[in-house]
């Protein structure tokens, strides 16, 4: 029976345009062939953690979420090619835990945000400020080692080695070692073992896989079409992977492919059980609302509703009084208090700067509270409109609040919010 091996570098469907790895199908394969967990590593985001962490789960496969982002080669603000293919260096990260994944979370966004150019890019400093929790694979063979160990640049492989350690951690950082045919990559490999050993690191098979089965690399060929706008009848197009090995091979496979590294397969298997990483998806969490200095939540909330109450209803009867106990109690109980300054805050926003609100929509109009907080306009007490409809305590979902803002300033509101 073989040892157990983990693809730690993978490509799904969310890799835009460069990889024929539909998700679901991913996660079938990984249990089909017995291994124990996959990792996703898409190109520069993270759009499809969810899906493939829930497909995994339902197949019984361990997620490994990661991502492969990319390394501006100075910083990441600085817009120069440097002779760089997306004036970057791939670099394979992945999720150890909660930690790790909201600082992937953090790096993929700062990619897109600051350092944007051809690709999403990060540079090291940010890296080492969002290194915790992260295992780091030094990717492929235009990663900055094996992009210098090409170019014969083996002194600057080594100092970008250690550049890596220092980020992540001698035990967080991984020289990745790939057989997939290429002439460069083979030229690369030998010097990739030397220099695992050199500076004392760990070494990892994997296949920086983009299609399933070795036939679905036509496919995955016609997709590359798409993506440099040329066609298969073209010679002399650049983005050619000139090998059908980049597929989903078996733990038979890649023991087979690297015998005379037993550790490098052995050590996909290690990272693999690192990696704890658990979405809870039982919880609801929304932003949480900061009420004045030495008051609670729930006693903010009463005191604005009370407030509009005075204003709302004269006079004030038992009956009332009473309705609003109850909102307030399962409103409290369902943990929605929060939920419920935020859109007072808001709505109170736009009144304070003219901008026109609605009345309110749907079945929030069957609430005193937000009647009296000013969230809606309508009474709902004289048509007999049931809060039930709008938040039960039997069946506790969240609140649904339509509220219209006009048109030509409504950008001021969603302004506010975001500020």
């Amino acid at each position: 029976m073989p040892e157990p091996f983990v693809h730690l570098h993978v490509h799904t469907q969310y890799s835009l345009l460069d990889s024929v790895c539909r998700v679901p199908d991913l996660a079938a394969a990984a249990k089909e062939l017995g291994m124990p967990a996959v990792a996703m590593t898409d190109n520069g985001n993270m759009f499809g953690a969810v899906e493939f962490y829930n497909s995994c789960k339902k197949a019984g496969v361990k997620p490994i979420i990661g991502a492969e982002v990319y390394v501006a080669p100075e910083s990441r603000f600085e817009r120069s090619t440097h002779g760089l293919q997306g004036a970057s260096y791939p670099l394979v990260l992945l999720c150890e835990n909660e930690i790790g994944y909201r600082n992937l979370i953090e790096l993929v966004s700062i990619g897109y945000l600051e350092g944007f150019y051809y690709k999403p890019r990060v540079d090291k400093e940010v890296l080492k400020k969002h290194a915790a929790g992260l295992i780091c694979l030094s990717g492929g063979l235009r990663s900055e080692v094996s992009h210098n160990l090409n170019l014969g640049q083996n002194e600057k492989a080594h100092q970008a080695a250690l550049s890596y350690i220092d980020i992540f951690g001698k035990n967080n950082f991984f020289l990745e070692i790939i057989r997939t045919g290429l002439k460069e990559q083979e030229r690369v490999n030998p010097e990739v073992v030397s220099l695992a050993a050199k500076v004392g690191v760990g070494l990892v098979a994997a296949n920086d896989v983009h299609y399933l089965k070795r036939q679905f690399q036509k496919a995955h060929e016609a997709l590359i079409c798409i993506q440099t706008q040329t066609t298969l009848d073209d010679a002399g197009r650049a983005a050619r992977f000139h090998s059908d090995e980049f597929y989903f091979k078996s733990p038979q496979e890649m023991q087979t492919l690297f015998k005379d590294l037993p550790e490098a397969i052995s050590n996909t298997v290690k990272i693999a059980d690192r990696c704890k990483l658990e979405m809870d998806f039982t919880k609801t969490y929304v932003p949480q609302f900061i009420p004045p200095t030495g008051k609670t939540q729930d006693q903010y909330l009463r005191e604005l509703t009370y407030e509009g109450l005075e204003k709302r209803y004269q006079p004030m009867t038992d009956l009332i009084k009473k309705r609003v106990e109850h909102e307030l109690a399962v409103i409290g109980k369902s943990g929605y208090t929060s939920y419920f300054l935020i859109v007072w805050d808001f709505v109170h926003f736009a009144k304070q700067k003219g901008i026109p609100v609605g009345p309110g929509r749907g079945s929030a109009a069957g609430s005193v509270v937000s009647y009296a907080l000013g969230i809606t306009d309508i009474d709902p007490l004289p048509y007999d409109l049931l809060f039930e409809r709008f938040l039960n305590p039997e069946r506790v979902s969240m609140p649904d609040i339509d509220i219209d803002f006009c048109y030509e300033r409504r950008d001021e509101v969603i302004q506010y919010v975001t500020d």
